[in-house]
């Protein structure tokens, strides 16, 4: 059955991925202060309503990166930053490519959901700290319109987790780009799999997982033969 493997997929994805970042912190504690990882628990640990509270991403920002006194570990830490956020959103890709119904299909998506992360952490690197920055890529924004209809309020949805993604990322916070990918990506597999909210005869947004059910052929034969339209008879040729 595809979700279930989609889903056994997803857990040796995340599980390799944890593990092998414990793994590397556990050896070297000092790459810590080096990646961009741990500045998830400065938000967490900030106290409601305070100065500080209001400034975190500044704070965060700087104390991640206070550590990378070179160019070559400057190089290394975005590079860090834009692979942790491209590993978060693969497994978000195959979850679309897995459940995505085919009538709604979308390839151009999946690069959305492969390049979005990684160049929203571009850009929260280059306007960390920097309020003109940010207010000259606002105005860069405003002169390009990007006009692009998304088929469904449920791929609205990729493109937020995406944009999270790299935010998470590009703040030095790749832990919590994980936890938002792993949440969205068993959220969305388990509803698969679970058909929820699902009615006969409704249009679909996830694909059926098992096409072989008795039901599930009925309705893909009702669907097909909605689709057929009969022609109307044509008039027969007048004589000149």
């Amino acid at each position: 059955m595809r979700a279930v493997r989609l889903l056994a997929l997803l857990v040796v994805y995340y599980g390799v991925l944890a593990g092998l970042a414990a793994l590397l912190l556990t050896q070297s504690p000092e790459l810590k202060s080096h990646l961009p990882i741990g500045s998830a628990q400065h938000l967490i640990q900030q106290p409601a309503g305070s100065q500080e509270g209001a400034n975190a991403l500044r704070e965060v920002s700087k104390g991640s990166l206070d550590q990378v006194a070179t160019i070559g570990g400057s190089i290394g830490w975005m590079l860090a930053a834009v692979l942790a956020a491209f590993l978060a959103a693969l497994p978000v890709s195959w979850v679309y490519m897995n459940t995505r119904s085919e009538e709604e299909y979308d390839q151009s998506l999946i690069s959305t959901i492969l390049i979005l992360p990684i160049t929203v952490t571009s850009i929260v690197i280059i306007v960390q700290n920097s309020l003109s920055l940010a207010f000259a890529l606002g105005g860069i924004a405003g002169a390009v319109r990007f006009k692009n209809s998304l088929k469904s309020s449920g791929d609205a949805l990729y493109i937020l987790l995406s944009v999270g993604i790299g935010l998470a990322a590009g703040t030095g916070a790749a832990e919590l780009a994980y936890v938002m990918s792993l949440a969205f990506s068993i959220s969305f597999v388990v509803l698969w799999l679970t058909e929820y909210g699902e009615r006969q005869g409704m249009k679909r947004y996830m694909s059926d997982f098992d096409p072989h059910d008795p039901e599930s052929k009925a309705a893909a034969a009702a669907a097909a033969s909605a689709a057929i339209v009969p022609q109307p008879p044509s008039e027969p040729a007048k004589p000149a």
